[in-house]
């Protein structure tokens, strides 16, 4: 096979959650342990950090493999979804997946009918072939994100070293629940007996499920501590939390960076790797972007004659945060490009964006996107106004060729939608 061809198997002939949305959703960790067993168990061979959440587990793993990098120790992550790469979501120390592997791996995978016959999803192939490229490479820790909830998520066959759950807000409430109590359930489950778990942050209903399923499972419950944060230089500086008590900076803006950092703070504390000194922690924060390739949190592709930023975030949890940005951005003006998957509560992350923004409403590529003409018609009856663009890379080319000096531009609503972004940008780019 060639890695194409690899790569459209996976695609067209197994369950995509990203592609299809709920037809793709695998529950269970049967399938995944059986496939795991078939390749070795590869996920045994190495340390390992669980990190799960609704917001902000993303730039928590990311953050942590890059001061574990940074500390000098081999490091696996693994995130999902994507945005133009399949290998971003494997890599060591940085580096994607090879394509030899992936091909390797798919290959192997399907001269094994038991196995194949199972039907694992496109989550559950990809996993396994992370944990055992990260056994192939001989990491000494890695860093796993959660797919989608927590304990009946694949990656909860892992038994790690240190559980991190960052917060509690509602999204894919048709497979966690219509509650906070609720969605707090499943991702409650990937505490481990005896594994230490950092909890971001949590109140009520959602602190005593921690708490009792910590207290079953034997568990020790770290709770994050805020951190005292200023914003400098379009990141954050972290005031008096380093190891050593001194300042920290971090290149990751937005205001919810601040949370993330703490609960990143509280997770290298209690792991408590000798080998993850006061300067790793400094090198990891202030360069996680450049060490661990990530991308969509308030990144920046432009900024003269005019800003362009982009953000993956895509449920009011995020929002929430991302409404007080923008509303707080002063620019001569601010022009938002959004669209959203169909699935999303979209009414009320609508009732979150400022109303002192022009809009240009658009569709993301992919099966879930919701229409640019009924989201336009949902935001008017949130007082937002502006026009609609077919796809994200007419909205994007009509903003930048109108864009007025020291216009501010976002992009985003979904994980589509700066996929999209992206690809335009980086062709664009080359070309120039």
């Amino acid at each position: 096979m060639t890695y194409q061809e690899t790569l459209d198997y996976l695609y067209t002939q197994t369950p995509v959650f990203q592609r299809d949305g709920a037809s793709a959703y695998k529950p269970g960790l049967d399938t995944a342990r059986a496939l795991s067993a078939a390749f070795g168990d590869p996920h045994r061979r190495y340390r390992a950090v669980h990190v799960g959440g609704t917001n902000g587990k993303g730039s928590t793993a990311h953050t942590l493999a890059a001061i574990f990098r940074s500390a000098g120790l081999r490091t696996g992550l693994y995130t999902s979804p994507h945005l133009l790469d399949f290998r971003e979501r494997i890599r060591v120390d940085g580096e994607m997946i090879s394509r030899d592997a992936v091909v390797d791996f798919v290959e192997r995978y399907l001269a094994m009918p038991d196995v194949k016959d199972r039907h694992p999803s496109f989550f559950e192939l990809t996993m396994t072939m992370a944990f055992e490229w990260f056994a192939l490479r001989e990491v000494d820790i890695a860093v796993v994100e959660v797919g989608l909830g927590g304990r009946l998520d694949s990656t909860n066959i892992i038994m790690p070293e240190l559980s991190v759950i960052t917060n509690i807000s509602k999204d894919h409430t048709a497979f966690l629940g219509d509650t906070l109590r609720e969605i707090a359930v499943e991702k409650a489950g990937i505490i481990k007996p005896g594994v230490p778990v950092v909890v971001g942050e949590a109140e009520g209903d959602v602190l005593r499920v921690f708490e009792d399923a910590a207290a079953r499972a034997g568990s020790p419950l770290v709770m994050a501590v805020p951190v005292v944060a200023r914003e400098m230089d379009g990141g954050w500086l972290y005031e008096g939390c380093g190891m050593d008590g001194g300042d920290v900076y971090g290149e990751l803006g937005g205001e919810f960076q601040p949370r993330n950092a703490a609960t990143v703070l509280a997770a290298v504390r209690t792991l408590g790797l000798p080998q993850v000194t006061a300067e790793a922690v400094r090198a990891g924060f202030a360069g996680v972007c450049g060490l661990t390739g990530l991308r969509g949190r308030l990144t920046t592709l432009c900024c003269a004659p005019y800003t362009l930023v982009c953000d993956t975030g895509h449920n009011p949890g995020a929002w929430q945060y991302l409404g007080a940005h923008l509303a707080g951005v002063k620019a001569p003006r601010k022009t938002v490009v959004v669209g959203f998957a169909a699935d999303k509560d979209v009414d009320t992350i609508l009732s979150m964006m400022p109303r002192d923004a022009r809009y240009l409403f658009t569709k993301p590529s992919g099966n879930r996107g919701l229409d640019a003409a009924e989201l336009a018609r949902m935001a008017g009856r949130h007082g937002l106004r502006g026009e609609t663009a077919e796809t994200v890379a007419d909205a994007v080319a009509r903003v930048c060729s109108e864009a007025v000096d020291g216009e501010y531009i976002f992009v985003g609503g979904s994980n589509f939608v700066v996929a999209d972004l992206l690809a335009v940008w980086e062709k664009d780019q080359a070309i120039s």
